[in-house]
């Protein structure tokens, strides 16, 4: 039996409205589960920055909310004055739609991590234990070789010492750029100095091996098979701990440390 032209048409029309109905439908239902998620992994990557979850540990969403409640203060930061900026809800930013804001966010100067737009503020973390702060969490962005890494950046108290970095958002190559995700490069980190006496942002990834922390304070092991993704993280760190980026505010934290 054959049909006309205007049948067929009209049942792939239907087709079409059935099918992205539900589509729709489904994107609305799963919407607050994908958003729990989101915030969940959020939250896992900073405790884990931190040093507050291991690597392969596992903690349920109960257990990851109330020791990130009870461990983790965040911040708003006015990047421009290094100062706590009180007006913004922490708990509501966000900070890449900030950073394709016009109206808040600012073009930032040629930089080698192509970094276009800095937001005028942004979200930093603050770990504390026993009433102190033991590290400030900083979050860092920058192209490798084929995505823009999303990670953080956990300081000592002194905003000079490496405690820990953590990608959670890249498409580098599996086993290449990649291993920004492997825990064995990422402990490579720890101990390292992020910048000098001088306050000059001095940390960088080799091209092959680097020494001990307390004989090569500035370097870390680069990544074998990927120079662009290990020269990425040179850069967005040189980015986001200088002046355009963070530098003020650990400036003025490290001013009022060397103060007290």
């Amino acid at each position: 039996m054959q049909h006309s032209t205007t049948y067929i048409v009209g049942f792939s029309i239907v087709v079409c409205v059935v099918c992205a109905l539900f589509v729709a439908s489904a994107e609305v239902s799963l919407r607050p589960l994908k958003e729990l998620n989101a915030r969940l992994d959020k939250q896992k990557n900073i405790l884990s920055v931190a040093g507050l979850m291991q690597p392969g540990e596992d903690l349920d969403a109960e257990q990851i909310r109330v020791l990130f409640e009870n461990s983790i203060q965040p911040r708003m930061i006015d990047l421009s004055t290094g100062e706590e900026d009180v007006s913004i809800d922490p708990t509501s930013f966000d900070q890449r739609a900030a950073a394709r804001d016009p109206a808040r966010s600012r073009r930032a100067s040629s930089n080698p991590s192509k970094i276009l737009r800095v937001p005028n503020q942004a979200l930093i973390y603050e770990v504390i234990k026993n009433d102190e702060i033991t590290s400030i969490i900083i979050p860092i962005e920058g192209y490798g070789l084929w995505s823009v890494l999303y990670g953080y950046l956990a300081l000592a108290p002194d905003m000079r010492t490496i405690l820990g970095i953590t990608y959670y958002d890249q498409k580098e190559t599996a086993g290449l750029g990649g291993e920004v995700e492997n825990p064995n490069w990422k402990a490579k980190w720890v101990g390292r100095k992020a910048f000098d006496e001088r306050g000059r942002v001095k940390i960088a990834v080799r091209k092959g091996p680097a020494g001990p922390p307390d004989k090569d304070p500035y370097g870390v092991d680069g990544l074998s098979g990927a120079t662009i993704t290990s020269r990425g993280v040179t850069n967005m760190l040189q980015f986001w701990l200088g002046g355009e980026g963070f530098g003020p505010y650990l400036s003025r934290l490290r001013d009022a440390n060397a103060g007290a």
